[in-house]
């Protein structure tokens, strides 16, 4: 884990109230931001959902939390601190999309944005199966199961087991209890060998008729909803979320050309040689993003994934008929 630097941050942001509607939306575009003004629009968030008053957080020690999580996201081609932002940003639109308040405690939607901010900390670029191929130290310290996702874990709590970073250092020891538990269950919720058995669990509780008066029901509302936020690319515009494709194809490139250099196997969806920007997106949208959104977010976010399914489809009968033509 990175040291951190517990200087305050450089700039005051003073936010308009443009920039403050506007964070609340699907559609904010995560690109226009310096990391200085995102932790200012993570602060802001701490402020509005009423955690800071919730949890009786220093303000101070808000900052340098924030300042530390950012420092110990590597500069990875994709799973980075912009990244964490974009996740976090999600999370936080779709409290207010959903009125989140009305059905959740201050402590629930705590959970969610903390583990939102948190759930690929020091992320090393290269995914579980490399990890477990590769029998890498990570691999071997959790005995492969859910390597990366157990490890974004213990930088969290080792962070907030520093005083001068720890959020929740003015509640009580059963509160801090259910927050350590809760964050847990959704970062490792986000590893996506656990996806269809998170989505079966799921759909027996809404088909059961979903109750938010049941823990076990609510529990795993919020594993769907950081799962729909992790990979909530697609819901965004276009001009938003088509570089973050580009980017995780060249973290997906790095990896494979190391698994080929060090005679590992390659996912055929992360080989350079095979895949290309439609084929990438097409199936993972239809199969994974639709059925997931559809089932438990609002159609507001459903529409904009269709739009790029389409989108997606023409850009590949255009490679498929210049392939042809050429041929």
């Amino acid at each position: 884990m990175n040291s951190c630097c517990l200087d305050l941050f450089v700039l005051k942001y003073t936010l308009s109230k443009e920039t403050v509607d506007y964070l609340k939306q699907p559609t904010f575009d995560i690109w226009h931001w310096e990391p200085n003004e995102m932790l200012s629009l993570l602060e802001h968030m701490y402020h509005e959902v009423g955690l800071v008053q919730e949890f009786n957080i220093n303000p101070i020690t808000l900052k340098r939390w924030l300042l530390c999580v950012q420092e110990n996201y590597r500069n990875n081609p994709f799973h980075n601190f912009r990244h964490c932002f974009c996740v976090s940003q999600m999370m936080y639109g779709m409290i207010h999309l959903a009125k989140l308040w009305e059905r959740m405690s201050r402590e629930d939607l705590g959970i969610l944005l903390t583990a939102a901010v948190c759930h690929d900390l020091d992320h090393p670029g290269y995914n579980n199966t490399y990890q477990i191929n590769a029998r890498t130290e990570l691999a071997i310290r959790y005995n492969d199961i859910s390597p990366l996702e157990n490890h974004h874990c213990a930088v969290a709590f080792q962070i907030l087991s520093n005083p001068e970073t720890n959020i929740f250092a003015n509640i009580d020891k059963d509160t801090f209890k259910r927050i350590r538990a809760g964050m847990t269950m959704l970062i490792l919720a986000t590893d996506m060998a656990r996806h269809g058995e998170i989505m079966e669990s799921f759909k027996e509780k809404l088909n059961a008729g979903f109750d938010f008066h049941s823990k076990e029901h609510t529990d795993t509302l919020k594993m769907m909803l950081i799962k729909c936020c992790d990979i909530s690319n697609e819901v965004r515009p276009m001009e938003v979320s088509e570089p973050w494709v580009d980017c995780l194809l060249e973290e997906y490139f790095n990896q494979s050309d190391r698994e080929k250099m060090e005679g590992l196997p390659v996912a055929p969806f992360m080989d350079r040689d095979k895949v290309t920007k439609p084929t990438a997106q097409i199936g993972f949208i239809k199969f994974v993003l639709i059925p997931m959104f559809r089932d438990c977010c609002e159609e507001v976010m459903v529409r904009p994934l269709q739009m790029a399914k389409d989108r997606y489809e023409a850009m590949k009968n255009e490679e498929d008929a210049a392939k042809q033509f050429a041929g």
